[in-house]
């Protein structure tokens, strides 16, 4: 009778804990799926995940728990991460539906696993508990595979192939047929040298900007900036600081200062 008690009564604590975590869960959940940068739903499904993980370590499944932030908040956000940088989503991407009727399904989609959601913890309300004791009464790394590699293996296959189909998802988008043979450098410095263009090394970005950022273009000895010093992607995105107008101020009170300290004039006062 006691142990059917604790299996169905909360602590304040574990209440508190879930009410508070659980209300931050779903925000960045709403926030993965709305936030209009890629970067920034990836940052708040990683909260999520974690947040995921510390409800699985309250609830005695340790390793569940720290395999959630080992391999889905630190190896399959990584992933996300590294597709969204090579692949290059931006919030300037078109919304237009390149399959038609996608949103359609996707409701379906989201609508069926509503269902399946609602229905799972409505079985979970009306059967018993088994108990973490008895759940781990072998081990938890034993009972959860137990549970994944007999009753949940199907599943478990079904979520490894969606997993992998992912990854060479990922790698498909980000490959690029080369459509004529790589030049070397030999070539291109010959090519620079008949074209009569900048022929030595390209100079850095931000020097003499005071500034060692690779948007900031750097500057010339007149102070104005160098286009050669920056990508030619971030010229062509429009993602370059001009810094020109600053940097100018600063060198004219620089030199002001430098001749204030050694007491040099001016040779028209020194004419005089």
């Amino acid at each position: 009778m006691t142990a059917n008690l604790a299996a169905y009564s909360t602590s304040t604590g574990e209440a508190f804990q879930f009410w508070v975590l659980g209300t931050v869960a779903v925000i960045g959940a709403l926030c993965t799926v709305f936030m209009r940068k890629a970067v920034h739903s990836a940052l708040c499904l990683a909260g999520t995940m974690i947040i995921l993980a510390v409800f699985y370590l309250a609830n005695g499944a340790y390793f569940l728990g720290i395999v959630q932030v080992v391999v889905y908040t630190g190896a399959i956000m990584m992933l996300f991460l590294f597709v969204v940088m090579l692949v290059g989503v931006t919030a300037a991407d078109s919304l237009k539906e390149t399959i038609k009727g996608q949103r359609w399904l996707a409701l379906l989609c989201g609508l069926g696993f509503g269902i399946l959601l609602f229905a799972g913890i409505g079985n979970a309300s009306i059967k018993d508990f088994d108990g973490l004791g008895k759940a781990n009464s072998a081990g938890n790394v034993e009972g959860l595979a137990a549970l994944i590699f007999t009753k949940y293996v199907f599943a478990f296959e079904i979520t490894g192939a969606l997993l992998i189909t992912a990854t060479i998802g990922a790698m498909v988008l980000t490959h690029r047929e080369r459509t004529e043979r790589a030049r070397t450098q030999r070539e291109l410095s010959e090519q620079r040298v008949r074209e009569g263009r900048h022929v030595p090394p390209l100079p850095a970005p931000g020097v003499y900007a005071r500034h060692n950022a690779v948007d900031i273009a750097g500057l010339l000895p007149d102070g104005t900036p160098s286009e050669l010093t920056v990508s030619k992607t971030l010229r062509d995105r429009g993602q370059i600081r001009d810094v020109s107008a600053d940097a100018l101020k600063d060198l004219k009170a620089l030199e002001q200062r430098s001749e204030e300290r050694l007491e040099r004039t001016k040779p028209e006062e020194a004419s005089k």
